[in-house]
């Protein structure tokens, strides 16, 4: 998929129209920031994106995300215009806001463990950022990865909410996009083992036929060569 040209030091405060619908500032890479891509489109919610250089970020941003931080969903129809920033609180405030589509389950005990499952992709996500940034070792990936087949199989279900995609399975499908991207940087020693991840594998091939899914995806590709450029000069725009 292609996207905008991520806005550096310097650059213009795009002129966006005075339409009332939320303004996504994002990165093309961002694994938080494509959640929050995710949700709006899960939810079907019409939005403007502007991309940001996260290296040489525009002075402007400070206007719209106080902290510098993407992603952050400017609520420019909201008294006083706020914007929000941290990935979950985006898709929850989407969720709640936009009854349409609902994302997060009823139960108010499924939702509570739906929201602590989606916090222990974290580890999963600390290995993987030391594979690609440090030695490679997958010592700790692979068990982080493990709680998601059980948890998956527990639940008997295509996904994790169910028979559809929903919060659990877009909030942590940034990992698992990212994954088949080691295989540029460990080479013959990266193996996904479908034996070993008998439910998550065609849940991996689901969610990668997903429209949702599909409408903000990076081949594994593209992914690899932002990650190497990472620590020099990253291409942000490649894809646009």
């Amino acid at each position: 998929m292609s996207a905008g040209k991520h806005l550096a030091k310097g650059s213009t405060k795009p002129a966006l129209p005075d339409d009332g619908v939320p303004r996504l500032y994002s990165m093309r890479f961002c694994p938080y920031a494509q959640r929050a891509h995710l949700a709006l489109n899960a939810k079907k919610v019409p939005h403007h994106s502007v991309y940001i250089n996260l290296t040489d970020k525009p002075e402007w941003l400070v206007e719209v995300s106080p902290l510098l931080k993407v992603p952050a969903l400017h609520l420019v129809a909201e008294k006083d215009q706020p914007s929000l920033i941290e990935s979950l609180i985006i898709a929850e405030y989407l969720d709640e806001k936009y009854a349409h589509n609902p994302l997060l389950p009823k139960d108010p005990l499924q939702r509570a463990q739906d929201k602590i499952l989606v916090e222990r992709i974290n580890a999963a996500f600390s290995a993987f950022w030391h594979i690609v940034m440090e030695d490679g070792n997958t010592v700790n990936l692979w068990p982080a990865i493990d709680t998601f087949e059980t948890e998956l199989a527990k639940r008997g279900t295509s996904y994790f909410s169910g028979d559809k995609p929903g919060y659990v399975d877009y909030m942590i499908w940034p990992l698992f996009e990212r994954l088949s991207m080691l295989q540029f940087r460990m080479k013959e020693d990266y193996n996904l083992n479908m034996q070993r991840y008998v439910k998550l594998s065609p849940w991996i091939d689901l969610m990668t036929k997903d429209e949702v899914v599909q409408s903000h995806f990076v081949s594994p590709e593209h992914h690899w060569e932002y990650f190497r450029t990472f620590k020099t000069n990253p291409n942000y725009n490649m894809l646009a």
